[in-house]
């Protein structure tokens, strides 16, 4: 079996299984266009590989078979990530791009693009985008563009390019702040609170809150 093909495969064993789905029809129906022609066939290569299992009409992937699905869909989100908040390419053009680029990324490469987000924890999609060695790296060789905003600098320019909340209600009353994607900002203080300034409206930012958005600094 072609290597991009493998990879969709078991990419979409990922996708399907995280939308609560695990029958082979809806993994052979949603696989990518590098998949090509696809049929119950390529789950049993892909079973005699030790990468999948199957049972009944449900598919799982093994151990082996995680890892290598877990990776590419890395490689993928990321990918969403850089063209959709770095170069602000529209959907269509940032999915196609994407999946061009996760057949093609090197473990090195896939790390760089990581540590230049600023380690997001989500696609643009809200997706989790599984984590690398990177990320819990302590030295970073590349300075990151994107940074959470407690590390953000003080006093310094930024524009928010994704907020990652653990509850969904938070990004609503965000929102209703005017503390959105796309929004400029001007951080002003850390402890006891975040006081940042959005527009002409300073805004107090409970720690946890203030974790899960990520800006990137505008130059003056």
């Amino acid at each position: 079996m072609q290597q991009h093909k493998l990879e969709e495969l078991l990419e979409t064993v990922f996708t399907e299984r995280e939308a609560g789905r695990n029958d082979a029809g809806g993994v052979l129906a949603n696989a990518g266009h590098h998949a090509g022609d696809r049929a119950e066939g390529d789950l049993a290569e892909l079973e005699a590989l030790g990468l999948l299992r199957r049972e009944g009409g449900g598919v799982h992937l093994t151990p082996a078979g995680e890892e290598r699905a877990r990776l590419v869909v890395r490689r993928h989100r990321l990918a969403e990530r850089l063209f959709h908040d770095l170069l602000e390419l529209g959907e269509a053009t940032m999915e196609s791009q994407a999946c061009e680029f996760e057949h093609i990324l090197s473990p090195e490469a896939t790390d760089s693009v990581c540590t230049l987000l600023g380690h997001p924890p989500t696609c643009p999609h809200g997706k989790a985008i599984p984590p690398g060695a990177c990320c819990s790296a302590v030295a970073k060789a590349v300075r990151p563009l994107v940074t959470g905003l407690p590390s953000f600098e003080l006093g310094a320019a930024g524009r928010i390019v994704f907020i990652a909340p653990k509850f969904h209600d938070r990004m609503d009353r965000l929102a209703a702040l005017g503390v959105i994607p796309g929004s400029e900002i001007r951080l002003h203080q850390r402890s006891p609170s975040f006081v940042i300034e959005v527009g002409e409206t300073t805004i107090a930012l409970d720690p946890e809150i203030a974790s899960e958005i990520y800006v990137k600094r505008v130059e003056a």
